[in-house]
């Protein structure tokens, strides 16, 4: 697997893989102090984090599972993505799903990161689509087992 130069800003944390088969590189809360999350409750949590992605990658910001599954924490939009031209500070929009308040203080690992390279589509308007075995079968059409 080749690796990809990133220019990164950081006065403090760096992003760091914990496992050398991580595909998600670990970010951390960059606050000047404890940022209590009621249940039900959202908060825009800084990382102190700029990057410079090449033209053609993007960074997926995600959610800990560890996180999610213990504590109710997770991300409001689910994925979200930092563009290669975007050069501001990376912030992560946590929302408290759990029954009691979670509190982020400075330092805490509250998301991964991917890094992802894509491709931009161009569409070619058609009267109708090939078929597939599935055709239009939609969610849930395989059953439960």
């Amino acid at each position: 697997m080749e690796a990809i130069k990133i220019k990164l800003v950081s006065d403090r944390y760096i992003p760091a893989y914990e496992t050398p088969g991580a595909s998600g590189m670990d970010i951390r809360a960059r606050l000047p102090g404890p940022v209590p999350i009621p249940p039900g409750g959202r908060a825009l949590v800084p990382t102190g984090l700029r990057i410079e992605l090449p033209v053609g990658y993007e960074a997926q910001i995600r959610a800990r599972s560890g996180l999610s599954v213990k504590h109710g924490l997770t991300l409001i939009n689910a994925v979200g993505t930092v563009d290669s031209d975007y050069r501001g500070e990376i912030k992560v929009g946590l929302v408290n799903l759990g029954d009691e308040e979670y509190t982020i203080s400075d330092g805490d690992r509250i998301a991964q990161m991917v890094i992802a390279e894509y491709a931009r589509a161009e569409f070619d308007i058609v009267d109708e689509i090939g078929p597939t075995e599935r055709g239009e079968g939609g969610f849930g059409h395989t059953g439960k087992k």
